[in-house]
């Protein structure tokens, strides 16, 4: 019988707040994280805004020395995990080492690395390439190093699906502790990526807003005037613990994980079928997983890039999956606030489930002003929702044919 698995740990750094309860707070109070570039001089660039995170100090985190070797993605990544195991109480440790595990992903990785020494290769040669840029730019080394922090000597590794990744780490994080290899997973995602080559790669593919006038209302998932996504960082950390474990402790409990569904669309390098098939698997993999029936789901926090193409997609492929229950539901995009997030994307929307159903609300989908007639479901639009919550799913895609579902229960004793 596989055991059951709840979570117990939660831990953020987002463009709307530096911890997850201000991060709560911004994305109920249609808080817009955009604005102008200011990690670079965007000035030339043909998308000059971003979801920066604001105001982020490494050094509460960590120390100098070990900041200076470490990636921005690697720092929000420790960050988010060291707020996630103080929520769970298990900073300070108080675990079998070798039953916790960590599963930290990031869709691109260490690119500030790795810009800052293509250049110094460049202009300065080989031998002046810093010994440290290998770890400092893979993206496993963020698992690598949260594990160190806590001496977690379970499963260790990376996922790297794109924007799927956090969603996939917290599966398989999910997996391992349901099939006894843990009883404690650190999961989740990182991603800093507002940076020339970024920016210049998504903004030229044409995947990228451009409202650069406007910025902080430039994410507009499933309204009709959308353009694009706007490029967002941080991280999304949780902590998964079996349940008798998390008891046995008596830790708060925000929900359990009830099922996870992971898919192919095996169709194209961006782009998706026709009503999102693959998506559609993951949702029907999600819930038969967990036991349950589409009319169960209260909540579904999309995938919602803001894309012309994967709006309506996914709003067909949540049609296709629950009849007429879909009209039932409460969807909403919290990329609206956070800008895409990639690879800290999943992470960051995972927790906004569990917040929902602890709470009994919704967060909305800012910035939503024209109703597109293929988007007609209830996007819980620009104010958020009381609804009691008992199951939220969390959808996430990534390029590739990437999709994730993971279906979260209101914990009840």
């Amino acid at each position: 019988m596989r055991r059951r698995v709840v979570v117990t740990g939660l831990g953020a750094i987002t463009p709307v707040g530096n911890d997850v309860a201000t991060t709560w707070q911004g994305l109920l109070g249609g808080v817009s994280g955009g604005g102008l570039i200011t990690k670079f001089d965007a000035s030339e660039f043909k998308v000059r805004f971003a979801c920066e995170v604001k105001g982020f100090d490494p050094l509460a985190y960590m120390e100098r020395k070990e900041a200076k070797r470490a990636d921005l993605f690697t720092q929000y990544a420790l960050a988010a995990s060291v707020q996630a195991m103080e929520d769970a109480g298990l900073a300070q440790g108080g675990f079998v080492a070798e039953d916790c595990g960590v599963i930290v992903g990031s869709g691109i990785g260490g690119l500030a690395t790795m810009e800052e020494q293509h250049s110094v290769l460049m202009t300065s040669g080989n031998r002046r390439i810093s010994p440290f840029f290998v770890p400092m730019f893979i993206a496993d080394i963020a698992a690598g190093i949260v594990s160190m922090r806590f001496g977690a000597k379970g499963p260790n590794f990376a996922t790297m699906s794109a924007c799927a990744t956090s969603a996939h780490a917290i599966g398989e994080a999910f997996r391992t502790i349901q099939y006894g290899d843990a009883d404690i997973m650190i999961a989740g995602g990182s991603e800093a990526a507002v940076l020339p080559m970024a920016i210049g790669g998504f903004g030229n593919m044409t995947a990228l807003s451009e409202r650069n006038e406007s910025p902080a209302t430039a994410s507009r998932p499933f309204d009709a005037t959308r353009d694009g996504f706007v490029l967002g960082e941080g991280a999304g950390i949780v902590v998964l613990e079996e349940l008798e474990h998390a008891r046995r402790r008596g830790v708060r409990i925000y929900g359990e994980v009830a099922g996870y569904g992971s898919t192919g669309d095996a169709y194209h390098l961006t782009g998706q079928p026709e009503a999102h098939e693959g998506l559609q698997r993951s949702m029907r993999k999600a819930l038969k997983d967990a036991g349950l029936q589409p009319t169960d789901v209260d909540y579904i926090n999309a995938h919602g890039t803001s894309t012309p193409l994967n709006d309506p997609n996914e709003i067909k492929a949540i049609k296709a999956v629950f009849g007429e229950h879909a009209y039932a539901l409460s969807v909403s995009s919290t990329k609206s606030a956070t800008g895409h997030m990639l690879g800290a994307a999943g992470g960051v929307e995972f927790i906004a489930c569990a917040l929902a159903m602890r709470d009994g609300i919704i967060p909305p989908t800012i910035n939503y002003s024209t109703p597109d007639p293929e988007c007609d479901l209830d996007v819980t639009p620009n104010a958020p929702k009381a609804r009691p919550v008992s199951i939220t799913v969390s959808n996430s895609s990534g390029f590739g044919g990437h999709n994730v579902s993971i279906a979260l229960r209101r914990w009840h004793e």
